[in-house]
């Protein structure tokens, strides 16, 4: 018996019984996945509440369900040097084959079987996918594709210079003569001192 699942989880829960389990059906979606928790990377994620769009296409073949689809979506994050938003356009061609489920007692459904720390465990077959009885988990290659088109470290622009890292002003927005004057540790103390002469 598969365990219940999370309701961010059950965002990705698809269910093909409406799609024949004979070679060569097939159905086509349009869905609109909103997501309750962000998916990306740590600087930069499609936001909790956001929508991933996919147009799906499931064919039946002999061993399972082939899953082929559009996925688009948009990121959001800062840029690394200036902190200004950044908002990346996500766009991925999916293709994923989910295995019928095997029998009972292999431990095998729905999601991708989770990797043992055994040397001997193949590893081909450990990425598999399984359907969980007509119920198809979406939510390992969306994570897949979304994360894989992300940058680790996003910029708003390639040629972004940051920001000056002693006023913290972008340099964008500076004069091109823009300089603090700097002053020796040493002499720091002096720094307001009046060492003009005075009249007695």
């Amino acid at each position: 018996m598969s365990q219940p699942s999370s309701k961010a989880s059950q965002v990705f829960e698809f269910n093909t019984h409406e799609l024949p389990r004979r070679a060569g059906e097939m159905k086509e979606y349009q869905l609109d996945l909103e997501i309750l928790e962000p998916i990306g990377v740590p600087l930069v994620s499609v936001p909790a509440g956001d929508v991933i769009e996919l147009d799906l296409r499931l064919e039946s073949v002999t061993e399972g369900i082939l899953l082929s689809a559009d996925l688009y979506a948009i990121a959001k994050g800062e840029c690394i040097r200036c902190l200004d938003p950044v908002e990346i356009t996500v766009e991925r061609k999916i293709q994923e084959l989910y295995r019928y489920e095997p029998s009972k007692d292999s431990g095998k459904k729905g999601k991708k079987s989770k990797r043992a720390s055994d040397d001997d465990v193949d590893l081909e077959e450990d990425d598999e996918l399984w359907m969980d009885g007509n119920v198809m988990d979406l939510e390992p290659p969306i994570r897949d594709a979304v994360v894989l088109d992300l940058p680790i470290n996003p910029l708003c622009s390639e040629d972004c210079l940051g920001l000056c890292p002693d006023c913290g002003q972008k340099w964008a927005d500076l004069p091109e003569d823009h300089k603090h004057e700097a002053i020796d540790a040493r002499w720091a103390g002096l720094a307001g001192l009046d060492f003009k002469k005075t009249d007695e």
